[in-house]
């Protein structure tokens, strides 16, 4: 016997000779009543909507003028508890009009209007509890849950919302499995299997307390690991499942606590003499003591009087956990207040009005009272009432035994979850989250709460935990180490505080300090023979030409910008031509000194020193010439190069014209490659101090240089592009101070004895260098 059903109709008992004994609702009005039991049975239910409907002898009546009127069909209806029951008596009865008030059917599909038009009740759709439910999962973490339900309306409507707002919400489900209490025990063994072998340790039970309690006991046989039950309110705060340890923690949605002055008094004024009024009672006093009423057919001990109510502790007895009995006692009184609607005015009922269901139907649509206890009843277009819920946790008291705490509530007229109390909770996922830095990526043939963490691609951040993709960083930005966010590139050029800049800082200094040094010793030797011989106006010339090769070398290093780009490139191939013109001079009046010697050949009056000034000058000229139209047409500027490297910036100056780079060191190396001609022809000239011979060397050590540059200078990756430009300067610069300097101070410093006409005609003993 399910002595919570018995309370239930007891309930409403007491709520109609409450309202009996009223003066303010159906005033000169007596209810009646019929108690029929549905044994949450579908094929009883409609057996019980035949008997409704046609008007049968009832099972249980109490009140005499009833049975006056036994014959007529009923107006209204309170129950049933069962969602399925409730679906099959109002699919029947609603064909009638006769309404139904339900205190506990929550299946979301009796929200239908068009096929269940005559259906109310004043507990909530579970169409709120399931959204609920899934933002509770949502809200302390648990991704990855089982679910398991009753194999009945509702069980299967409830999971399939449930399901539904789950999925919306992120949460994967490893199972959900199906069980009724009539299906064969293997199947409940199979279910329980599936819980223990399950990584879930979150389950969602939308059960029937009696599907429930045979889940729980298989599972006590062998336990599981720990699981965090989440419950509905059809078992969540029942009483009996507080033995079961495995449930402690289990958290669920329950109706409102609720008191109802006089009840337990009424539900414990119970004789034995009363209890034979009715086959209910009767099976309730004897299944509670075991024992016979006299005149009743049953074959234990019969009942001695001492049998003390009382003293009983069972579910009807037990009025501490009054919820869905609230539930049962609403319903009864909004029946009530939609029969005053119709058949009573401002002052007085008519007994004599004659109704029908179906203005008790409409009238119900209409009420809104709030009950003796304080809760106010009304119902929405679906029937259904405001969703108001208390969040129940199972915790473990002081005493070491489990209790139910309210921890939260929720009304879904002020749809925001509080909860009051802190509790601890276990973990369930079935991946942990993807940290910063990663993405999820789903594991094949498994839901999408199964993943792997893969690190965010070379050039991508996730700053999120459990990013389901990895953003680039911008183009000037690159993530840091740990990839959740972009930092700045570094930026890289050739900086002054660099030890390579530092290094070549050095030797461009010292060989403009060199080229002065030669400069300044040529000057104080001027009168001297070999300073005179070797032209020493180009000498000087070319002293200063070296000098500024050397130092526009500076212009390549520091962070470039628009003067610095062009200074570079200009200064460098302006300088280089005027070096390059004055050797090219030198060489010229060397090769055409010894052919003058011709008997009759007058060529050297083109090469006086003034010819030589002008050729210089001209030569110098179509250099600059060429550098501003480079200038003017497309001048080079400052850049950055984000494709060279991916994770820093090269600062770098863009050539502008490519054609116009090219055409300054193409004439840099036709003026060179003429100037080794030129040498090498004069190589062999018959004199003691032959400087074509050295020209020829500096010339192949220069073009040398500037070959193997090219190639360097397209290969070499930032900052080194600079530096091998500044090399091969600096290289070239000390290549013609060397080869063509070095012997002529060597001979003024060193060997002065050689330092005389004499000897430079070759009159005079000669020492081979």
């Amino acid at each position: 016997m399910n002595f919570r059903e018995l309370r239930y109709a007891r309930t409403m008992e007491f709520a109609i000779h409450e309202i009996n004994n009223r003066t303010d609702l159906l005033p000169g009005i007596t209810l009646g009543y019929q108690i029929y039991d549905s044994c949450a049975a579908v094929p009883m239910s409609v057996k019980v909507a035949f008997q409704f409907a046609n008007g049968m002898e009832p099972f249980y009546n109490d009140t005499d003028s009833c049975s006056k009127s036994a014959a007529a069909a009923v107006p209204a209806l309170v129950g049933d508890s069962v969602s399925s029951s409730s679906i099959s008596i109002t699919g029947m009865l609603g064909l009638f009009g006769i309404p139904q008030v339900s205190h506990y059917a929550t299946c979301a599909c009796l929200s239908d209007k068009r096929q269940f038009p005559a259906f109310f009740r004043t507990i909530p759709s579970d169409h709120h509890q399931a959204a609920v439910l899934a933002k509770i999962v949502k809200y302390f973490g648990w991704t990855w849950i089982g679910a398991v339900r009753s194999d009945s309306d509702y069980g299967n409507y409830g999971m399939a919302s449930f399901l539904k707002a789950a999925q919306e919400e992120g949460i994967c489900v490893e199972y959900s499995e199906s069980y009724y209490r009539t299906d064969p025990r293997s199947k409940l063994e199979r279910v329980a299997n599936v819980i223990r072998r399950s990584t879930a340790r979150v389950i969602v039970a939308f059960l029937h307390s009696g599907d429930m309690k045979f889940l729980l006991e298989e599972l006590e046989r062998q336990p599981p690991p720990h699981i965090q039950w989440i419950g509905s309110d059809a078992w969540i705060t029942h009483p009996e499942f507080l033995r079961f340890n495995m449930c402690a923690g289990a958290i669920g949605f329950a109706i409102p606590l609720s008191a109802i002055p006089g009840l337990r008094e009424f539900l414990l004024d119970l004789s034995p003499a009363q209890a034979l009024k009715s086959p209910l009672l009767t099976e309730f006093w004897e299944s509670s003591f075991s024992c016979s009423l006299k005149g009743s057919s049953g074959g234990a001990r019969e009942c001695d009087g001492s049998e003390d109510i009382r003293a009983l502790q069972n579910p009807y007895t037990d009025t501490s956990q009054l919820r869905a009995t609230n539930m049962a006692y609403k319903a009864t009184y909004a029946i009530a207040h939609a029969i005053h609607g119709v058949i009573c005015n401002d002052t007085q009922c008519d007994k004599s009005a004659k109704f029908t269901p179906w203005q008790i139907l409409h009238q119900l649509k209409r009420v809104n009272f709030t009950t003796k206890n304080g809760f106010q009843v009304s119902f929405d277009s679906s029937g259904d009432p405001v969703a108001v819920y208390e969040l129940i946790n199972w915790q473990v008291t002081k005493d070491g035994v489990i209790d139910f705490v309210t921890v939260g509530q929720y009304d879904s007229s002020k749809p925001n979850l509080h909860l009051s109390n802190v509790f601890q909770v276990p973990r369930s996922v079935c991946s942990e989250s993807c940290p910063p830095g990663t993405r999820k990526a789903v594991q094949k043939g498994k839901p999408v709460c199964c993943f792997d963490c893969i690190p965010c691609a070379e050039g991508e951040i996730s700053n999120k935990t459990d990013s389901l993709n990895c953003v680039r960083c911008p183009s000037e930005f690159w993530p840091n180490t740990h990839r959740n966010n972009c930092l700045p590139k570094p930026v890289e050029f050739l900086s002054w505080d660099d030890t390579l800049s530092i290094i070549l800082t050095v030797f461009s200094i010292t060989g403009a300090f060199i080229a002065v040094c030669v400069a300044a010793l040529f000057y104080k030797h001027r009168t001297t023979p070999i300073v005179r011989a070797n032209n020493s106006e180009l000498s000087f010339l070319l002293l200063f030409s070296l000098t500024l090769c050397f130092l526009c070398s500076l212009t390549f290093i520091g962070q470039p910008s628009e003067w610095s780009c062009m200074l570079r490139h200009t200064a460098f191939g302006i300088t280089f031509v005027l070096c390059i013109s004055c050797v090219l001079g030198k060489t010229i009046v060397v090769l055409m000194a010894f052919r003058a010697t011709i008997p009759g050949n007058n060529v050297m009056k083109w090469f006086r020193p003034p010819q030589q000034r002008l050729s210089v000058l001209a030569v110098t000229l179509i250099e600059v010439l060429i550098c501003v139209l480079w200038l003017t047409i497309s001048p080079p500027f400052p850049s950055k190069n984000l494709n060279y490297y991916k994770e820093r910036i090269i600062l770098e100056c863009e050539l502008g014209s490519a054609i116009g780079f090219w055409a300054v060191l193409g004439y840099i190396g036709f003026l060179a490659l003429l100037c080794f001609i030129f040498a090498f022809l004069a190589r062999n000239l018959p004199n003691n101090f032959n400087e074509g011979k050295f020209i020829t060397f500096s010339m192949l050590i220069f073009c040398a240089v500037w070959v193997t540059f090219i190639p360097a200078y397209v290969s070499s990756p930032g900052k080194f592009t600079v530096a091998v430009e500044i090399f091969a300067i600096l290289a070239s610069s000390f290549g013609l101070v060397i080869c063509i300097f070095a012997p002529k101070c060597f001979i003024i410093m060193f060997r002065p004895e050689q330092n005389t006409k004499k000897h430079l005609m070759g009159k005079g003993p000669s020492k081979s260098l």
